[in-house]
């Protein structure tokens, strides 16, 4: 009889638990969605138009997915340094499941603290490591940007179409200037790919490349435009983070295409159009799987079809005419694959067509060229690795400081 009115104890017991909690499955020790803390890392503030353009990814995601203020925190102004190792410590210690920093230079001190904190997250803009490194918690994200830039580089070409037509400047005078931060394939990869899509409308295109040896420091990158000026350059464009490109473009009368954001405000007389990377989609995606106790991506490519890559609204009070539909147009083409920005019959490396080329995609201490990257006519950057790897200098670009590596 004592063991019947156990079973029907028991039995009563586990009904009740169906009822109050539907179901007597183990309590999951995981945080909640309310509980989950994002943690981001950035090397300047809203003042750096590279800085504001993630951390206004952010702010999308957070919206998209509910997230209170509380669930995010942001380290402004961290440098490329160990004081990114401790910010990463700091936020692990404030409770953040996923750290995300967003500078080239962050990710080998990001890497060491992945390496100590195996329960964290650790996600890192623009570097090269994470599919090398093959840890379950590091990983490196980001996106077609060239496509972009190229799109951008239309609007230019066809800008100075319009210059040439107007008869403000001959064919042969259509030189752009182009105000670089570093020498690393990131930025050769931006520059080479805004050139090609200027080239494709205006084919007398040439382009002076200038480098100031920071991503932000804007009297650098204003004297810098403003030497290019001097130089002959009749349009300007840039991939650094401040104001002061622009700024003496619209001091001097220049068109400008700007990066990360429109400057349109600031800059009405000669502001055209920008392009930026959108790293809402990154963010939503990353915040979802960590929630849901699912995979990050090591190595993550957002493209211009997916809405990871995309330009402002074209300043038509200084733009060519057309040039809406225009980037419409070839925008489509990126996304069906009948228009590649680096088919290797749109450029030549002294005066020779490239049908093969090694590219460093594995990082080592050597840099070795260890990958094909070429292949029916096209260079296909960001396929075998999400970071750009085009670090080869084509015909029309001329590059005036080459220390900046």
């Amino acid at each position: 009889m004592k063991k019947f009115l156990s079973l029907a104890l028991i039995a009563a017991m586990l009904l009740s638990c169906v009822v109050l909690f539907g179901s007597c499955d183990p309590v999951d020790d995981g945080k909640t969605d309310d509980e989950f803390k994002l943690g981001v890392i950035c090397l300047h503030d809203e003042d750096s138009t590279y800085d504001l353009n993630f951390i206004n990814g952010v702010k999308e995601a957070q919206k998209a997915l509910g997230l209170r203020d509380d669930q995010i925190i942001i380290k402004r102004n961290i440098p490329e340094s160990n004081a990114c190792y401790e910010a990463a410590l700091d936020l692990v210690d404030e409770g953040c499941d996923v750290i995300f920093a967003n500078s080239f230079g962050h990710e080998t001190h990001i890497l060491q603290a992945a390496k100590e904190k195996p329960e964290v997250q650790f996600c890192h803009a623009t570097g090269t490591m994470a599919h090398t490194e093959k840890l379950s918690n590091f990983h490196n994200a980001f996106a077609s940007i060239y496509e972009g830039r190229y799109l951008a580089g239309v609007a230019a070409g066809m800008k100075l179409n319009q210059m040439i037509e107007d008869g403000k400047i001959t064919a042969e005078q259509a030189k752009m200037g182009y105000v670089g931060a570093f020498t690393y394939a990131e930025v050769i990869s931006g520059y080479t790919s805004f050139y090609l899509g200027a080239k494709s409308v205006c084919p007398s295109v040439t382009m002076d490349v200038q480098f100031t040896g920071s991503w932000y420091d804007e009297n650098a990158e204003r004297s810098t435009a403003n030497a290019l000026i001097n130089k002959g350059c009749v349009l300007i464009s840039q991939h650094a983070d401040s104001m002061g490109a622009p700024t003496a473009c619209e001091d001097k009368g220049i068109p400008n295409i700007s990066y990360n954001g429109s400057t349109q405000a600031h800059c009405p007389n000669t502001f055209i159009v920008s392009s930026r990377i959108n790293w809402a989609p990154y963010f939503q995606y990353i915040c979802t799987q960590a929630m849901k106790g699912e995979a990050i991506a090591t190595d993550w490519t957002g493209t211009i079809a997916t809405g990871s890559v995309v330009l402002t609204d074209v300043n038509t009070a200084v733009a060519a005419p057309g040039t809406v539909e225009a980037i419409a147009q070839i925008t489509e083409e990126l996304k069906n694959g009948t228009r590649h920005v680096f088919a290797t019959a749109n450029f030549t490396v002294e005066e020779k067509t490239l049908t093969t080329y090694m590219a460093d995609v594995d990082t080592d201490a050597a840099f070795a060229k260890d990958t094909e990257v070429i292949s029916n006519g096209v260079f296909y950057e960001s396929k075998f690795r999400s970071a750009p790897y085009f670090d080869i200098q084509i015909d029309g670009i001329t590059l005036l400081n080459t220390n900046f590596g």
